[in-house]
């Protein structure tokens, strides 16, 4: 048998279909089994999809990132706080996932100690920064 020629676009293709994705609501890595064509990755994410909050929070995000120097870093808390200064604890976990979702558009990166993690396995405290 002869060796199978690959072109670029087979190249492409087989990349693309390999590439990580990431939930739409939560930015978490899919589960393997999920379907090509799913969007999220569970019932619970299909519900609550992404909303006015959501968007809210990813500009807040973007606005605080920008009025700092391009190697500082924020917190999710930070994010919450500008928001809702009287009661922004419901708020951590929603800026948490909007940091997630714009870790995996490729806008920023979430850190812990210094050092780029995964957002989708990240636990405890957490800093979001421009990449590098």
């Amino acid at each position: 048998m002869g060796r199978a020629i690959r072109t670029e676009a087979d190249a492409a293709a087989n990349e693309a279909e390999h590439a990580e994705r990431t939930c739409a609501s939560c930015g978490r890595t899919m589960p393997a089994s999920a379907a090509p064509e799913a969007r999220y990755c569970s019932a619970a994410c299909r519900k609550h999809g992404v909303d006015a909050t959501d968007r809210a929070l990813e500009q807040r995000i973007d606005e605080l990132l920008a009025a700092r120097a391009r190697t500082s870093s924020i917190c999710p808390s930070e994010v919450a706080r500008s928001l809702e200064p009287d009661d922004w604890r419901p708020l951590m976990e929603p800026a948490r996932r909007a940091a997630r979702r714009m870790t995996a558009r490729g806008e920023v990166e979430i850190t812990q100690g210094g050092s780029v993690v995964d957002p989708s396995t990240a636990k405890g405290p957490i800093r979001i920064r421009r990449p590098r």
